[in-house]
């Protein structure tokens, strides 16, 4: 997927300017133009706020735009849909398990490369989200508590917190999560 052609195309479509946008999710309009010119690819966090002041769901800016004729209760590894952005440095890859914008659950398989992480703001949006790491370790911030969690041991708390995932291990992380309702 073109993100940058994406995100202008939402933009055009609210009426927004690249300054208008960039104010509305606190970021600044030479931002929105590199993003939106693929010249810089956003966190997943930056993209976040940018969605937010549309307002749409991550969910539903990566969502297959066409209609399935028949409702899919399988998929292969390969069917699910990458919803983070990728840039130069360690990317975080989030894959989700179906289109969530029909669902009230949102179902993710995370990958956090070492030193790899959500972005230097902390996420916050509506709902509860939960996940067990598979593999490795992750270093999890929820409003002002931090710990590190190991394979086997998992995470539930409320989505409006503000929170943070980061790889601080030379190792990747794998993790399996949920969040209800699919806001992010």
């Amino acid at each position: 997927m073109n993100i940058g052609k994406r995100l202008q195309e939402l933009r055009k479509a609210h009426g927004l300017s690249q300054r208008e946008l960039a104010a509305r999710a606190g970021l600044t309009n030479g931002t929105i133009s590199l993003i939106e010119q693929n010249k810089t690819s956003p966190s997943v966090a930056s993209l976040k706020s940018l969605l937010d002041a549309i307002p749409m769901s991550i969910a539903e800016f990566f969502a297959n735009l066409e209609e399935e004729p028949q409702p899919t209760y399988f998929y292969k590894a390969d069917e699910f849909i990458e919803i983070a952005p990728q840039s130069d440095g360690p990317a975080v890859s989030l894959r989700q398990l179906g289109n969530a914008s029909t669902h009230a659950l949102q179902i993710l398989d995370e990958t956090y490369p070492p030193l790899a992480d959500t972005g230097p703001q902390s996420l916050s949006h509506t709902g509860e989200e939960a996940g067990i790491v598979i593999s490795g370790e992750i270093e999890i911030t929820v409003a002002d508590q931090v710990k590190v969690l190991k394979t086997g041991e998992g995470y539930l708390f409320d989505s409006r917190l503000p929170h943070r995932f980061r790889n601080i291990s030379d190792a990747p992380c794998k993790i399996i999560s949920a969040c209800t309702p699919p806001t992010f």
